[in-house]
């Protein structure tokens, strides 16, 4: 089964979820009770699921929430009354998984989760995709930046730049990426 944690300043409410969750055989690893000691207790205890309880999601727990689960990405459920737009759309922009209104049952609980996990593994599919195509872009920029640096110092033409620098990194075994990194360390850039 799961682990999870407990995140709610409401001690009745977080007892609440701690004995729910358990009922259905999770292992609840931690109970925190200020967003603000979120980060540390989720990178201690590296739960796999986290649970929040609040009456509506504030911009000082969404804000932990975000730290917290930065370096350490968890699908997170958050158990509610507040039903407006705003404070969805900015639970989810925080990394919310799985908003759930006035429904705190524990028959509900697998499902609930399993949502909550399956979306958070579809983001970080679009969250890695996302990643992958801006450094792909940011080497092809430092690549340009490279050649033209090399056109200029060497006085070579577009077509030469890249060849020269195509071979060194084929010569050297590198990618042509840290040719380029090694141009635009050793060539400054023209005042």
């Amino acid at each position: 089964m799961l682990t999870v944690m407990i995140v709610d300043d409401d001690a009745e409410r977080g007892q609440q979820l701690v004995k729910a969750f358990r009922s259905q055989g999770y292992q609840v690893a931690d109970r925190v009770e200020s967003a603000f000691a979120l980060p540390d207790a989720v990178a201690k205890s590296a739960p796999d699921v986290i649970i929040i309880g609040a009456d509506s999601p504030d911009r000082d727990m969404l804000e932990h929430l975000c730290v917290a689960t930065r370096d350490c990405p968890r699908p997170v459920v958050m158990f509610t009354e507040d039903q407006a737009s705003e404070s969805i759309r900015a639970a989810l922009k925080a990394g919310v998984s799985a908003y759930i209104v006035d429904g705190l049952e524990s028959a509900r609980l697998q499902p609930i989760l399993e949502v909550a996990r399956i979306r958070f593994e579809e983001h970080q599919v679009l969250v890695d995709a996302a990643n992958k195509a801006n450094r792909s872009q940011q080497e092809r920029d430092l690549i340009a930046a490279a050649k033209q640096r090399l056109m200029v110092d060497q006085n070579m033409s577009e077509t030469d730049a890249y060849h020269a620098m195509r071979r060194t990194a084929m010569a050297e075994n590198r990618r042509l990426v840290e040719i380029a990194e090694a141009i635009m360390q050793a060539i400054p850039p023209m005042a």
